[in-house]
């Protein structure tokens, strides 16, 4: 028995020493890229975003349109060494794709390459570095888009050869301070190398010092040297531009003395931001040093290369060159809130037999100096057989800098607003009104000859600045001329017509052009009291291309901002930006020049772009879309308080559109705010949308339009519509408007909800009442409240009653009676009447 017994614990033991060793669990991998920036070529929905396959979620997903190339892309916000990539695909997965790598957003460089792919998860083993990792995908395996329920990056992060340099780039540089105990504590003073002297704070919670390190640069680690009075908690921030800050390193109970902190992050500025005092004096410190990676860091960004996958550049002898435009029309015809975006560039020559039929987010342009170099013999089309006939959707596209013989004598552009005509030379008539003369709401024409006759026809309202025109007739309510040669005289008692002799001051917008065969950019020089086209004379400067940085879907904000501080101009190939952080323009004279409605959206509640106190900064040709999560403001001019004298050399907002909502749920408090002086808004639409997808009062509220801080502030052609408060205010001093379109929101709930000091409505282009001086040509105003036809809105414009604030030529109308106005300006002028659609004038107020 014994035997036996021992003999079973034996076999026992053998038996248990044959099983494996129970390890620790360990928790798996965590991929670089989760959690990270995403972007895509396309969404096919609001609920299938970019960062959807890169949440950790594999119940959420992203989805691209339609189409084989397509792309996601990841920014793992370093440069890493990447060494497997998984892509978990849905049921519509890539047949033929590539896995990328970047070190900029813009150059890649391919990891690997996958063909007959069968779905499901791929798992591939890949060797590179980059900062951006993408599936670029070239043939789908079915009929729908791809779809990813997660990608996931591997690697190790960093690329093990970045240090920090010794030296202290905050030496000498320019510095500031929230305040200064006295005249012999100064903010420089901690900067100065010198441990003798030092900066010191008045005594109370929070205060600061900051320094300019004169671009952005990669930031590695901070040196402070407090004197006795230290900080107990503060921050150290960076920033693009000096407002914006990102905490790269929290401090608590801090003990003052010397200390050092490693950083990670980037800024052109750097702040110490103090938040709780150690001692019942103020903040002081003899020292701050900062130090800046040498190795490993983003290289330059280059200027110049090609324009992109969107840019379709033609001359007279391309092959089967009607079908392109035919392509792209069958693409863009109806696409209102598609994330297509082409640009045709036409080089100069003859093209005889075309009809480039212009759809929604399109645009034509020759590449001649001058209109008469890029000639067509044929016809640049906008109609409205996609809308059953009816124009006032036709947004969103333009025609530029060529010249057109139409085929029956007459051309069409049938279009509503953000549909720009410029530079063109008609050897014929223009045809304004769609086929079968239904509805439109448009429009805009500059820097034009049209050798025939303009016939707006059913046109509610029309724009034409610096032009000449072989006649015009008709017209609905508001078309307003200035420096066009051969504009019918003003009749507004009578009719629709105000004219203006001359513009008061005009710019035309940059353009890009061939000089041989090289891309320039001309940007045209200011006019005073102009009047009919700038060509051929072409007064201006031209900028290479290879002082713009050149940027293609795909890049990112953060490489947007390091072109600029570089020096670089920005130029804007057809596509959707997602943007992380505000694209920041600190250069007096920097141009952004869009093509194809290249389209910005910030997320994450940033604004998309400001613009510094400077001169002369050029901004043209591109769409603002606001995001989901509500930005304060989408587009700033000048920060608060700006009162620099620009008038030599103004600031220039051109064919720049704002959108809240109509693609998706939108959310902005105000969509532009003007801080800086002199600045020309020559041609814009700012629209909360009234149809489309996320469209309701509260789903893509924006309280303001266009806010006007600035002094001599000129706006020539100005579209701004169905705000919940104000469209317009306007506070600074001798502001003048040439035009006016505007409608009110359409889905005010009640009279109640757009209620505010007494008065029933918010006017749509109210001058503050501090304003001494203020003249506008042109406006009107139109109510549609289909949400409550009962509100009777008090008045369209809302002024100061002062010898310096004149208006000409206002009108308010009631569209079929949804809604009326009791007066047109303050208590002044007669309400409208029910549903007959007649405008309420008044030819001047006072």
């Amino acid at each position: 028995m014994r035997l036996r017994s021992m003999g079973v614990v034996l076999a026992a033991m053998a038996a248990l020493l044959a099983l494996p060793v129970p390890h620790p669990a360990a928790a798996a991998e965590l991929p670089l890229s989760q959690g990270r920036t995403a972007a895509s070529s396309s969404d096919e929905n609001a609920g299938t975003p970019a960062a959807y396959a890169v949440d950790g979620d594999t119940g959420t997903r992203w989805s691209s349109a339609a189409t084989d190339t397509q792309w996601l892309q990841v920014d793992l916000g370093a440069t890493a060494t990447i060494s497997k990539v998984v892509l978990n695909w849905e049921a519509a997965y890539g047949k033929d794709y590539k896995i990328q790598a970047s070190a900029d957003g813009s150059t890649w460089t391919d990891l690997t390459s996958v063909t007959g792919g069968d779905g499901g998860t791929d798992s591939l083993d890949v060797s590179g570095q980059g900062r951006y990792v993408r599936m670029y995908g070239i043939h789908r395996a079915t009929p729908w888009g791809y779809s990813l329920w997660e990608f996931q990056v591997f690697g190790t992060a960093g690329t093990g050869t970045s240090s920090c340099d010794t030296a202290n780039a905050a030496k000498g540089r320019p510095a500031s301070a929230s305040s200064t105990e006295n005249a012999g504590t100064p903010a420089s003073a901690a900067f100065d190398g010198d441990t003798g002297t030092r900066w010191s704070s008045q005594a109370s919670d929070p205060q600061w010092v900051q320094v300019d390190l004169g671009s952005v640069k990669s930031l590695c680690k901070v040196d402070l040297t407090w004197e006795a009075a230290y900080a107990k908690e503060f921050q150290i921030q960076a920033s693009t531009d000096g407002q914006s800050w990102t905490t790269l390193k929290s401090v608590t109970g801090a003990s003052g003395g010397t200390a050092s902190y490693d950083v990670s992050g980037s800024g052109r500025y750097l702040r110490v931001n103090g938040t709780v005092r150690a001692t019942g004096y103020g903040y002081s410190l003899w020292e701050v040093a900062v130090h800046t990676g040498t190795g490993g860091t983003t290289p330059p960004v280059q200027g110049g290369g090609d324009l992109g996958p969107n840019v379709i550049v033609v001359d007279p002898g391309t092959p089967d060159l009607q079908q392109k435009f035919d392509d792209v029309f069958a693409k863009q015809e109806s696409a209102q809130f598609g994330s297509g975006r082409y640009q045709f560039l036409l080089k100069p020559g003859t093209y005889n037999g075309i009809n480039a039929q212009v759809g929604f987010y399109t645009s034509i342009s020759g590449l001649g100096l001058n209109p008469d170099d890029t000639q067509i013999n044929g016809d640049i089309t906008v109609d409205a057989g996609w809308f059953n006939g009816n124009a006032t959707q036709n947004f969103w596209r333009s025609a530029e800098n060529l010249a057109i013989t139409p085929s029956n004598g007459t051309d069409r552009w049938a279009v509503a607003q953000a549909a720009p005509f410029r530079r063109i030379h008609v050897k014929g008539g223009l045809n304004l009104a769609p086929n079968g003369y239904g509805w439109a709401s448009g429009g805009y024409i500059a820097d034009s000859k049209i050798d025939g006759t303009v016939g707006p026809y059913s046109q509610q309202q029309w724009y034409t600045r610096d032009s000449s025109v072989g006649g015009w007739t008709n017209g609905v309510w508001n078309m307003t001329f200035t420096g066009v040669q051969g504009a019918p005289a003003t009749n507004f008692d009578s009719g629709p017509y105000t004219t203006l002799d001359t513009t008061p001051v005009s710019r035309e917008k940059p353009f890009l052009y061939l000089d041989g065969s090289t891309y320039k950019v001309f940007v045209p020089a200011k006019r005073t009291n102009a009047r009919g086209v700038s060509w051929p004379a072409n007064a201006g400067t031209s900028i290479p291309l290879d002082q713009f940085y050149v940027v293609k879907p795909g890049a990112t904000a953060a490489t947007i901002n390091q072109a600029l501080a570089q020096g670089l101009n920005l130029l804007f190939t057809p596509g959707v930006y997602h943007l992380d952080q505000t694209i920041d323009v600190t250069r007096a004279d920097t141009v952004v020049l869009g093509l194809g409605l290249a389209t910005l959206v910030p997320d994450n509640g940033i604004d998309a772009l400001h613009v510094a106190d400077v001169d002369g900064v050029r901004l043209a040709g591109f769409l603002i879309d606001a995001g989901s999560v509500n930005s304060d403001t989408l587009l700033r001019i000048g920060q608060p308080g700006a009162s620099a004298d620009h008038s030599a050399d103004p600031t220039t907002m051109q064919d720049v559109f704002v959108r809240i909502g109509g693609a998706g749920p939108g959310l902005a408090t105000n969509s532009v705010i003007v801080n800086s002086d002199d600045v020309v808004i020559d041609h814009t639409w700012l629209w909360r949308a009234d149809h489309g997808s996320g469209v309701g009062w509260d789903t893509n509220r924006a309280d303001y339009g266009l806010r006007v801080n600035g002094d001599d502030v000129l706006a020539t052609g100005l579209f701004v519509e169905h705000f919940n408060k104000y469209d317009v205010l306007w506070s600074g001093e001798r502001g003048r408007t040439v035009f006016f379109q505007n409608e009110k929101a359409y889905d005010a709930p009640n009279a109640a909800a757009i209620t505010h000091d007494g008065i029933v409505g918010y006017a749509a282009y109210k001058v503050a009442d501090t304003v001494t001086q203020h003249e506008a040509w042109g406006l009107g105003s139109y109510c549609n409240y289909t949400a409550d036809p009962s509100i009777v809105q008090a008045h369209g414009f809302q002024v100061p009653v002062t010898a310096g604030v004149k208006l000409h030529d206002v009108l308010v109308i009631s569209l079929g009676g949804k809604g009326q106005y009791a007066h047109v300006v303050n208590n002044t002028g007669s309400p409208t009447s029910g549903t007959d659609t007649v405008p309420s004038k008044l030819a001047s107020f006072p």
